[in-house]
């Protein structure tokens, strides 16, 4: 089998398609994998070669930050500014992946940047299988609205709002898809792998009777890609008590220096140490007795030495901590986060917040929630539940969907099948 695995967006976004892409490979299947630009280094550096396409997804990130509808009062103007930002970068992605495609018998992809997938499968006659993070299939079980009051929008009419968000997230995207064609053409295949665990949202695995669930798939890809700890962050480890754990991942941060000082003060107050993975935040590193702030930490490896885990509820480092069994605040910023933060508090396993939201008071008032004994004692147990095949899982269900082909190891030096 020849896969194209194509998974834009950010690190989070990235890391699910480069397990993928190791996994199939050690299976003996020639592996294609594409990847935001400002990606492909983070690849290469965790033994996958990659090639870029699309645009820069730091870049739109940034562009996200400053464009001031996403925190808009009116959510008219927030609906305006997603679409618009959904728009940028899909024809060229669309074009990059409309060259890569020839050769290949299966086109992969994440959430972000489907659309651009499925017209590039569309024209090159490939089945496509499409790996999510969070439950964006039209459904009565998710919660459309991501406030307290959410869980009464009845389930018909829940469903019909999701599809009405779908239904205009495609129509903003036919215009910079409509150079390419072949809309109308039928996909050979087609699978959506539910890469998180359904069971967070009740009743939304009779609802997803064609869907693919594959539990734990985030977790792996969020909690095994880093490999080991660094030395000098392992002995600050070793060197006191558990830390309380804080990262924001891709998410921007407008004043760092304000951060650092507010989340210092709350763990100075609590008598605990500050882990800080500052990401794309801009953060300079810092290793002192009281804290440590480092660019990116192992998950599996740092999550079940530390206290809690404050974080803004990505859906890799949300299951990575599931799976460590950390309590978790969850400081929503956009997209899926509020509704994780949401389904892990309607479990008693998390609380959460927004981000814009989130001061010394608050954030010292959600750490004493999660460190209540039935808060510690349920995300310990809830970890105990996980699978640990997420990814073998996911290239199953790759496997299964391509067209039957002899697999590389099965053909000599000269390519004659052995």
């Amino acid at each position: 089998m020849r896969a194209l695995l194509a998974f834009t967006g950010s690190r989070g976004d990235a890391q699910p398609g480069i397990l993928l892409a190791r996994e199939l490979s050690a299976r003996g299947h020639a592996v294609t994998l594409a990847l935001s630009p400002n990606l492909v280094e983070f690849a290469t550096a965790h033994g996958m070669c990659a090639v870029g396409f699309g645009r820069d997804s730091a870049e739109l990130l940034r562009t996200q930050h400053a464009d001031r509808r996403f925190r808009s009062a009116d959510p008219r103007q927030r609906v305006r500014a997603v679409l618009d930002l959904q728009r940028r970068g899909v024809a060229e992605a669309t074009r990059d992946l409309l060259a890569l495609a020839p050769g290949h018998d299966v086109l992969v992809t994440g959430m972000a940047g489907e659309e651009a997938a499925e017209r590039t499968a569309r024209n090159a006659g490939l089945p496509l299988a499409a790996v999510h993070f969070f439950p964006i299939h039209p459904n009565r079980s998710v919660p459309v609205v991501s406030a307290a009051w959410g869980a009464r929008v009845p389930g018909a009419l829940n469903r019909r709002i999701w599809s009405s968000l779908r239904w205009a997230r495609d129509a903003a995207l036919a215009q910079p898809l409509a150079e390419f064609g072949g809309a109308q053409r039928r996909l050979p295949g087609r699978v959506s792998i539910q890469a998180y665990d359904v069971e967070l949202f009740p009743g939304l695995a009779a609802e997803l009777p064609d869907r693919h669930p594959v539990t734990g798939f985030t977790v792996d890809a969020d909690g095994f890609l880093g490999g080991p700890v660094d030395p000098a962050l392992a002995a600050w480890l070793d060197a006191g008590a558990a830390p309380i754990y804080v990262g924001f991942g891709s998410m921007a941060v407008d004043d760092p220096a304000a951060l650092v000082r507010m989340l210092g003060a709350v763990c100075a107050r609590r008598g605990r140490r500050l882990l800080l993975a500052a990401g794309w935040a801009g953060i300079e590193p810092l290793l002192s007795a009281q804290a440590a702030i480092v660019d990116q930490v192992d998950h599996a490896s740092v999550f079940p030495r530390c206290l809690a885990a404050v974080h803004h509820g990505g859906a890799g480092t949300t299951a990575a901590a599931l799976r460590a069994g950390v309590p978790q605040v969850i400081c929503s910023v956009q997209a899926d986060q509020p509704y994780w933060g949401r389904a892990l508090a309607r479990r008693g396993l998390a609380a959460t917040t927004r981000a814009a939201d989130v001061d010394a008071d608050r954030l010292t008032a959600l750490l004493d929630r999660v460190a209540e004994p039935d808060v510690v004692s349920r995300a310990a147990a809830y970890a105990a539940s996980f699978a640990a095949d997420g990814v073998a899982r996911a290239a199953d269900e790759v496997e299964a969907i391509a067209p039957l082909t002899i697999p590389i190891s099965e053909f000599d030096h000269a390519g004659r099948p052995q």
